[in-house]
């Protein structure tokens, strides 16, 4: 199956949802390692392209700087994994949470049972050489990169709704527009007002969640 298109993250919004840094992410573009699929004009970057980010950015490290003693994958390897990656079914993600990682071999596995090894902080290790690229990914400049189907739990990303954006679940409410009018002064009471049909929990989960993106952006720049 040849991979959907979904999702239009901007190169900070990509880098903040992946937990890698804006830097790293236009250096691999300029540099051919690895180009968004939406568009190279302005950088568009597509709900896969932030697996195949964490992909690249974990299997180049030394995995000894995650508390593994795993050299760094080949290029040849990543390469491999990459492509696994565009014969991703988004559709699995419409059916349920499905675990989708990356072996040090390049090798995409779909809907592995969970052993953790270790944790790194939010991070889980399933294997010695095997990371999960859907839940909370934590890279070594400190950015915490929220778990990609289900970043809180009344909050969903699913690749093929309102462009992937995170948001309520069950709705086309976006965690962004929340917290725009959070920052405007809305409190959960005026935000349960003009949002009936969304549950107080949630809007509290949506404040949360781009708060935490919103350090992400912070700690790249102070890099």
């Amino acid at each position: 199956m040849i991979m959907e298109i979904s999702g239009a993250y901007s190169t900070e919004r990509a880098a903040a949802l992946a937990g890698v840094p804006r830097s790293t992410i236009y250096y691999w573009a300029r540099n051919g390692h690895l180009v968004p699929s939406v568009s190279r004009s302005p950088l568009l970057w597509s709900y896969t392209d932030l697996l195949a980010l964490r992909t690249v950015y974990w299997l180049r490290r030394p995995k000894k700087a995650f508390d593994l003693e795993v050299p760094a994958t080949s290029m040849k390897k990543v390469r491999r994994a990459l492509a696994g990656l565009k014969h991703l079914d988004l559709a699995l993600f419409e059916e349920g949470r499905p675990t989708v990682a990356v072996t040090t071999a390049g090798e995409i596995v779909l809907d592995v049972e969970a052993r953790p090894l270790q944790r790194a902080v939010d991070g889980q290790y399933l294997d010695r050489d095997l990371v999960d690229l859907i839940g909370p990914f934590e890279g070594l400049e400190g950015m915490r990169g929220p778990d990609l189907a289900w970043p809180r739990s009344t909050v969903q990303i699913l690749p093929r709704k309102i462009s992937g954006a995170p948001h309520v679940a069950g709705t086309r409410l976006s965690t962004q527009s929340i917290y725009a009018l959070a920052n405007r002064g809305f409190d959960i009471e005026r935000l349960a007002k003009i949002y009936p049909f969304v549950e107080r929990p949630a809007f509290g989960d949506s404040i949360d969640l781009e708060e935490q993106l919103k350090t992400n952006v912070a700690l790249r720049r102070a890099a």
